[in-house]
């Protein structure tokens, strides 16, 4: 079965770094194809890689079936696990990782505006805006209730790995980047996810990349 996702620069492409996890995390076989993001034939070569699907990155595509959307992509991954249930197990569990990466997915303008995710980058802290810090502050105040909730069962979000971490881990990346501080509660877990092999392979492969972006 050929299957290809299709991603944005791995320094600067959160909602690939999504995709990518969640694949990763399913224990699923891919090819990778990354196209330089700012580019004239961006949107182009995407459209020419993805038939059907919108000129944005990531794109799944499975014997010529596109499919679009991190979020599409880590249902996708859920469905077809290899390597076990990615949602947790309890259903009040699992509603509330569902709400909390769909908050993710569709909020948290200000953060992503004002510290866009970049993997070279690592400044020492300086205040930010207030409305970042407000959604900073909520960002962590949900680490915090899932962490203390769930602990027992491992150190994620809902204790065992999940796609709510695959949702959330460029926002620790986001964080690392203008060394924000965080609880003791929250840095464990930043360094949880930090440390996932996936994770590790994306960044290694991201000091490769030749394209820099001024951000």
């Amino acid at each position: 079965m050929a299957r290809l996702l299709v991603m944005g620069n791995k320094r600067y492409s959160s909602w690939s770094l999504r995709g990518f996890l969640a694949l990763k995390f399913a224990g699923l076989e891919f090819e990778e194809q990354v196209v330089p993001l700012f580019e004239t034939q961006t949107h182009a070569t995407i459209q020419t890689l993805a038939p059907g699907a919108p000129p944005k990155v990531p794109v799944l595509v499975e014997d010529g079936y596109s499919i679009w959307d991190s979020l599409s992509i880590m249902e996708f991954a859920a469905e077809n696990s290899m390597g076990g249930p990615l949602w947790p197990i309890d259903p009040h569990a699992r509603a509330r990782a569902r709400s909390i990466v769909a908050e993710m997915h569709g909020g948290f303008f200000a953060l992503r505006e004002h510290v866009p995710m970049n993997l070279s980058k690592c400044e020492a802290y300086q205040p930010l805006p207030e409305n970042v810090e407000q959604d900073v502050q909520r960002i962590l105040s949900i680490w915090e209730d899932c962490l203390q909730t769930y602990s027992a069962e491992g150190p994620y979000l809902f204790g065992a790995l999940s796609l709510a971490d695959a949702a959330f881990a460029p926002v620790v990346a986001r964080l690392k980047s203008r060394s924000v501080p965080v609880s003791d509660v929250c840095r464990r877990y930043c360094d949880a996810v930090w440390q996932l092999p996936a994770f590790e392979e994306w960044r290694t492969a991201a000091e490769k990349e030749v394209w820099v972006i001024d951000q």
